[in-house]
């Protein structure tokens, strides 16, 4: 499938078949997915929970009880559920894990490059911290990067998938312990197959023409 037809044909699914699986070879794809999203900087502030079994796809669901029950059936039937989160802070550790990772990667052609990379994600990372005081959006803003990358993605593997921003975060976050180990949980997407019964399967996709939307010059 190339891009443009994984694009076409991706939608937000509303019902999931609970007895089909995604194989063992694709989560390793869709885990990789996850992995090497883009990122401003390559700050990657974000982690991640891929649940696979229906105790953990229960844990889950317990966020969308109440106002977001409508969510319930997506997360407890999909083969896989995938919580998307963000770091409620970016600190000098995780710079400098960063820099060592891309030095063991050779990203890194000499000390002064190495510095370089350092010093310019520092500006930014700070200027975010300090000066605009938004940081906390700045880094929710690349894990929707990572959320956009997914879904085209799991669309070319033919994996269905929606996301979800309908659930109680406070709920989700104390249940795996989130916000202790510096996460808040942003965006919970179901993968999996769609339902015969899915109603939105069939409908035609809907998009602002070109004319609305894009100034060619």
């Amino acid at each position: 499938m190339n891009i443009i037809d994984a694009a076409s044909s991706r939608y937000s699914t509303k019902a999931f078949d609970c007895a089909k699986k995604i194989s063992a070879e694709d989560i390793e794809k869709v885990k990789n997915l996850l992995r090497l999203s883009p990122s401003s900087t390559n700050s990657q502030p974000w982690h991640f929970i891929l649940a696979s079994t229906d105790e953990a796809k229960a844990r889950i669901a317990k966020a969308t009880s109440g106002f977001y029950v409508f969510n319930e059936r997506k997360v407890l039937d999909a083969s896989h559920v995938v919580v998307f989160c963000a770091k409620t802070a970016i600190d000098e550790k995780h710079l400098f894990t960063l820099l060592e990772k891309e030095n063991a990667d050779g990203r890194f052609a000499s000390q002064q490059a190495m510095e370089g990379q350092q010093k310019g994600r520092s500006y930014f990372v700070n200027m975010h911290r300090f000066d605009l005081k938004d940081a906390q959006h700045w880094m929710e803003k690349q894990v929707y990067l990572n959320v956009g990358n997914f879904l085209l993605g799991v669309s070319a593997l033919n994996i269905d998938a929606v996301p979800i921003e309908g659930f109680d975060a406070r709920i989700l976050d104390e249940e795996f312990g989130l916000r202790e180990k510096g996460f808040t949980s942003l965006v919970i997407v179901p993968i999996g197959y769609r339902s015969v019964e899915d109603f939105n399967a069939a409908l035609p996709k809907s998009r602002l023409d070109f004319s609305e939307i894009l100034t060619e010059c």
